[in-house]
């Protein structure tokens, strides 16, 4: 048997927060991550090529592709950060090289890039370093290391200049630097100062100039690494401003191409952008991303931001990718026909995916579909041999599980309020049945369709699916059920849960059937295998179990990865397991006792479920990833499984009949549509065919006639042209003369006036000299009279300063006489205001005294009508609230009461069966009785008889022991002789064999005359073989013997059946007397717990009455709560009374009549309403 091998298929779904995770292979395959390897996907074929991730790795930080599209390289996160680049033109993807960074503790690359001859390879690091490697990867070299910032800033991308292997731009928060690699090293060429600014993204336009995007919408120009100017998004150039920025959305992703650049603004709107002169660009196009076709409600579908954009080779498409794991795209050459500045939109690379983590998975049986849900609010139905997305719906709430019906026509989707089960229609799913089961996080249809199974909390309900009703109740678990599968006959159901138990159920009687309960697992999924007999489990104790009949009978060993899920095939040759890695596992069955499975690497997240087909064609998982991953099962020789089932896949589908209705008329509407249509463009096809006959006509009329005037005109070009060639070469020749004779002159002219210049030159230069020489002596007359004015100016503005001086001394003295004049006045001024302050001060006191002993009066008289309005307020409320629990305290005895009556109700007729039950006890009672005492008269008997057997064998004991004596005597004697006559015996023997051996040797001559030879050996058997002659003995002993052996073994048999009755009778005697005492227990448990609640109503009798006598002042609907109140207790009271009185009087033995006497005793002393509790003391 040869060993059944996964191979990867196809993959829905992209892998969100890898940098550039979008890329053109060529114009029809794009590659992209998703799960844990990247993929090439062709977009008009619909095949995909994977290509594997390392196994150590713990997850994707980035990806790029080179210049010539060959090479792939893609960025692992890891203790030890590591970049892998592979080879596409390879089938396989062949890994080419594993780049790392060296010596130094490197975690992530969060951004690499090609060098335009993809040569070089550049990585930039994460936090807190922010470092720049260089690597000549081919070679595995690592040529150069750079710190990029000396501070905290993160720096978000890196990247070649397309013109040049040397030169790289990188970009971050505060950070935008040109580095050059020289001389073994990378150097900075230029810093510019952009401290206040976050970079978000960068693309080169040309050999010197950048364009980056920022967190606040603007789009800065960079020449040679200085920042130049600013494009508005008005499509007007202005003066950039390094401290000024509208807020505006950020530009996440830009991509330069030829025409220009494209760049996002916002979330989901991407501009396109055409150079108009060498530093000019216009906005040409906006490309926005469209509303979601299939959400009824509000959408996220418009606000998702954009994180990579990509061209195709011959800029014929633009791709984007999403931050919720979309893929769209547009083509460009439709953008250039469409005139004008209408709003485009992008379409889906190939259908939409999931978003966030899936949580259900399911298949069908008649069609090749299959189910998912996820925490992004939507339910999707993907068709896995054509692989399209056949429906999808989006709710206004999180959808926990899913289940295909085997039509494939209905589907179970649980919600956090109820399980709907929905019609799957032509272009919609609708609910038409909801049922009242919150949170169901597990459901699945049985085989046949008949029914389902859903998990509310620790309890299975199954429902019909024809009725609706809820069949059964399957309870046991004590923790959250995790996972159910049903049996292939629809007979049993295992479930698994939190609790660590395992349990298998009886769809027809509800019990369960066999269990394996391990509270140190808390498992995760669970299968029948193919067979039906055992079942296979896996969870969090990292190993797979094989459980039959409550035992575990194979067990693969753990591994460091738990298991999340399993799916087994039908074929029953291999089992699967999802890991909490991601990984698939495949192992053989019957389970190996060693470590022996294979691994695939499929997921990022922990793999959440997996099935497989019923055809055992495909295996279908997903994981926490949003991906949904098709495998198809192969041997090792790549041939498909052969599969015992024929399924035949159906094609019908459901629409309601007023969909039905809407679409036959449209089509009606849409048939005369096109009947109209096809008449008008055949009238008008008539009409233009005429038109243009006519035209072709008139045309090529007036064609013949412009080629006949055409050739005439050309023949007289012609002569023409040959008359003007004469004239030309005429001409030229003249011209060359001319010329050169010219040339002769202006040598000489010109050789003449450069002696004249020089001359002149010459006399100027002379003028120089003497105009310098005239200069100079000017220059220090000029200074020396510079000297003497300067003396004479500073002479005259001393003796200035001195007259000043003076003036200011006068000028001071005359100010301080008079401060000194006006300190005086204001002091006068200051006494006589002091005066008149202290009067009005004295005055206002006496008025504040006076006012101040009225506000005292009056603030003690507010305080103690504060205090009476509180206390008032307080006793309202105290009141209110006493009434509202009194009412409480009503609504709730009257539901005790009526609660009490329905007790009463079941307690009279649990009475009455329990007076025929207790009929058949005693009449078993007297039964046993009567058995009882026919065995003790037979015991007694038995008894009688051993005494008296016991008094006949002594005296026959005692002859026996005499006898024995005799015989041993005799035995000895008959040793003695026995040695003495063996002795003899011996040597006569030997004498006989010696002759014996001789007769036999002369027969032996005669073995070929038979005759001779039969009367030699019957000679010598009447000679050596002597005929012994039989002794009986008849003795009187030995008889004597027998008989008494006889007897004995006789009675022994006796007593032994006697013994073995008495203690069949005494296990009996035993287990009736358990049996009753453990009754008697039964009912003391009761009595005491009768006991306790008597105790607590009498506690609530007291409360009552406290609440009452709070009450003063009754209203007129108080009297009836009292009555309740009141009469309540006194009950409680009388029947306390009577419990003390009526216990001591319990019969202790289990006689009817005295449990007859004792109920009617009871009920004649006390009310039904009070009695009820009190009765389920000895009739429960």
């Amino acid at each position: 048997m040869s060993f059944v091998v996964a191979q990867s298929h196809f993959i829905f779904g992209v892998r969100t927060g890898v940098r550039n995770n979008l890329c053109f292979f060529d114009e029809q395959t794009v590659v992209f991550p998703s799960g844990n390897s990247c993929v090439c996907f062709n977009t008009v074929q619909r095949w995909q090529r994977f290509i594997s991730g390392s196994e150590r790795s713990q997850g994707m930080r980035a990806m790029t592709i080179s210049s010539n599209r060959r090479y792939l390289a893609v960025s692992d996160y890891g203790e030890r950060a590591t970049v892998t680049v592979f080879d596409l033109q390879h089938e396989q993807g062949r890994k080419r090289k594993v780049l790392s960074a060296g010596d130094m503790s490197v975690q992530e690359f969060i951004c690499i890039a090609f060098s335009p001859d993809s040569k070089y390879l550049i990585g930039l690091t994460g936090s807190p370093e922010w470092m720049l490697i260089l690597w000549l990867w081919e070679k595995h070299k690592l040529l150069a290391t750079l710190k990029t910032t000396n501070t905290n800033n993160p720096v978000t991308q890196v990247s070649f200049n397309p013109y040049s292997n040397t030169q790289l731009c990188v970009s971050g928060t505060g950070v935008f630097k040109l580095f050059r690699y020289s001389e073994g090293a990378l150097k900075p060429s230029s810093v510019a100062k952009v401290e206040s600014i976050n970079f978000l993204c960068h693309t080169w336009v040309s050999e010197h100039r950048v364009i980056a995007g920022t967190d606040t919408g603007r789009l800065l120009v960079f020449e040679s690494g200085d920042l130049r100017r600013e494009i508005s998004m008005t499509c007007k150039i202005k003066d950039a401003n390094v401290n000024e920025g509208p807020s505006v959305p950020s530009i996440t992703a830009i991509l330069s191409y030829s025409k220009g650049f494209a760049c996002s603004r916002g979330p989901g709107t991407v501009f396109l952008f055409e150079q108009t002169d060498e530093n000019g660009y216009r906005k040409t196009r906006e490309i926005k991303i469209p509303l979601d076709a299939y959400c009824s409600g509000v959408t996220l579908a418009e606000y998702q931001q954009i994180d990579t954009i990509c061209i195709s080779p011959a800029e014929e498409t633009l791709a984007i990718s999403t931050n919720r794991g979309q893929l769209y795209s547009v083509s460009l050459s439709s953008v250039v026909r469409i005139k004008g500045m209408d709003k485009l939109h992008f379409e889906f690379l190939s259908q939409s995916f999931h978003s966030s983590s899936i949580t259900g998975l399911s298949i069908c049986i008649r069609k090749p579909l299959v189910a998912t849900c996820s925490l992004d609010r939507s339910v999707r139905i993907w068709n896995y041999e054509t692989k399209v997305l056949e429906l999808c719906k989006e709710f206004q709430e999180e959808a926990y599980s899913v289940a295909l019906h085997p039509t494939g026509l209905f589907i179970l989707v649980g919600f956090s309020d109820r399980l709907r089960l929905m019609n799957l229609l032509i272009d919609d799913i609708r609910t038409f049945k909801e049922f009242t089961v919150r949170s169901c996080r597990e459901c699945a249809f049985s085989n046949g369709g008949h029914m389902f199974a859903a998990v509310n909390g620790n309890i299975i309900q199954i429902y019909s699916v024809t009725s609706f009703d809820n069949i059964l109740n399957l309870k046991g678990h004590n923790g959250k059920v995790c996972r159910i599968e049903w049996s292939l006959d629809d007979s049993r159901v295992v479930s698994c849960g939190v609790d660590g138990a395992v349990y298998e159920w009886n769809t027809q009687t509800g019990k369960r059937e066999s269990e394996s309960v391990l509270k140190s697992c808390s498992y995760t999924g669970v299968a029948f295998s193919s067979d039906c007999k055992t079942i296979l489990a896996v969870g969090t104790d990292l190993t797979l179990k094989e459980i039959q009949d409550c035992q575990v009978l194979r067990e693969v060993p753990a591994d460091e990865t738990a298991h999340t899920a399993l799916a087994v095939s039908h074929s029953g040759r291999v089992v699967f397991t999802g890991t909490s890695s991601g990984t698939v596992r495949a192992i053989k069955y019957p389970l190996p006792i060693q470590k022996e499975w294979m691994t695939y690497q499929a997921h990022s997240g922990p793999v959440t479920k997996m099935v497989i087909t019923y055809d055992d064609q495909f295996l279908l998982t997903v994981s926490e990833d949003g991906c949904l991953l098709i495998w198809k099962i192969i041997d090792k020789e790549g041939r498909g499984l052969k599969s015992n089932k024929h399924i035949v896949h159906t094609e019908e589908i459901l629409i309601t009949k007023s969909d039905l209705e809407e679409k036959t008329q449209h089509m009606l509407e849409m048939k005369m549509r096109l009947e109209e249509l096809q008449m008008e463009n055949e009238y008008q096809l008539r009409l233009k065919d005429m038109n243009y006959n006519e035209k072709l006509r008139e045309l090529s009329d007036n064609f013949v006639q412009q080629i006949e005037s055409l050739k005439t005109s050309q023949q007289a070009m012609k002569t023409e042209m040959e008359k003007q060639e004469c004239e030309n070469q005429q001409n030229s020749a003249e011209l060359i003369m001319k010329h050169s004779k010219e040339l002769k002159d202006l040598e000489l002219s010109y050789s003449q006036k450069l002696i004249v210049e020089h001359e002149k030159y010459q006399d100027l230069q002379q003028k120089h000299q003497r105009m310098q020489e005239d200069y100079e002596k000017q220059l220090k007359s000029a200074e020396d009279r510079k000297i003497q004015a300067v003396e004479e100016l500073t002479k005259m503005y001393e003796a200035k300063l001195q007259e000043k001086a003076e003036l200011l001394a006068q000028c001071q003295e005359d100010t301080e006489q008079k401060i000194s004049v006006f300190k005086a006045i204001i002091k006068q001024a200051e006494e006589d205001e002091e005066r008149k302050i202290l009067e009005i001060q004295t005055n206002y006191e006496k008025k504040m005294k006076t006012e101040k002993q009225t506000n005292t009066n009056l603030k003690g008289k507010n305080s103690i009508m504060a205090q009476k309005f509180i206390s008032l307020q307080k006793q309202i409320d105290d009141r209110s609230a006493d009434i509202n629990k009194l009412k409480q305290e009503r609504q709730r005895l009257l539901g005790l009461i009526r609660s009490l009556e329905s007790d009463i109700e079941d307690l009279k007729r649990q009475i009455s069966g329990h007076e025929k039950t207790s009929q058949d006890k005693d009449h078993i009672i007297s039964c046993l009785k009567r058995k009882n005492q026919e065995l003790e008269k037979l015991k007694f008997v038995l008894e009688f008889q051993l005494n008296e057997l016991k008094q006949k064998t002594e005296p026959l004991q005692h002859d026996i022991n005499v006898k024995k004596e005799r015989i041993s005597q005799v035995c000895e004697r008959w040793k003695k002789w026995a040695s003495l006559v063996f002795c003899c015996q011996v040597k006569d023997l030997e004498t006989h064999l010696q002759r014996l051996k001789s007769d036999l040797h002369n027969c032996v001559g005669f073995i070929q005359e038979p005759k001779t030879l039969k009367d030699n050996i019957q000679m010598i058997y009447a000679r050596y073989v002597q005929q012994t002659e039989r002794v009986e003995r008849t003795n009187a002993d030995d008889t004597v013997q027998k008989a008494l052996r006889h007897q004995c073994d006789r009675q022994e048999k006796t007593v032994n059946g006697l013994k073995m009755r008495l203690v069949k009778s005494a296990e009996e005697h035993e287990k009736v007397y358990t049996k009753i005492m453990k009754e008697n227990m039964t009912l003391i448990a009761e009595i005491n717990e009768l006991r306790k609640e008597l105790h607590l109503a009498r506690t609530q009798a007291k409360d009552v009455r406290a609440q009452l006598a709070l009450l003063k002042k009754p209203k007129k609907s108080q009297p009836i709560l009292e009555e309740a109140a009141y009469q309540e207790p006194k009950q409680l009271v009388k029947w306390e009374g009577l419990a003390s009185v009526a216990l001591p009087r319990l019969p202790s033995n289990h006689d009817t009549n005295s449990w007859k006497r004792f109920i009617q005793l009871c009920l004649t002393e006390m009310k039904e309403k009070m009695f009820c509790s009190f009765v389920c003391l000895f009739l429960r």
